[in-house]
């Protein structure tokens, strides 16, 4: 249900990472490692499922928003996620 704005103490602006930003040149992330970097965590921070699976909410769209900055590799087992990273100019 909607809520009036004047319900929150504060409003912040919606700004997010630009993959520039969040990734560095040489590395490749799972969207968990993703997840957690948007939020400012280190990458193997302990999370509980309920936690990790609300991030997931923030960074697949993330992730889909900055497509065209990314490159993807294969998943190093059908058990595992794939790995996004930045796309290089070479």
């Amino acid at each position: 249900m909607p809520r009036p704005k004047d319900d929150f103490e504060e409003l912040y602006p919606c700004d997010f990472y630009t993959a520039e930003e969040l990734l560095d040149d040489d590395q490749m992330y799972s969207v968990y490692e993703i997840a957690r970097l948007l939020q400012g965590l280190d990458v193997d921070a302990e999370l509980d499922v309920g936690t990790e699976e609300i991030l997931l909410d923030w960074a697949i769209p993330w992730v889909m928003r900055n497509a065209d900055d990314l490159v993807v590799g294969e998943p190093p087992s059908d058990e595992e996620p794939g790995y996004y990273g930045l796309k290089s100019d070479d």
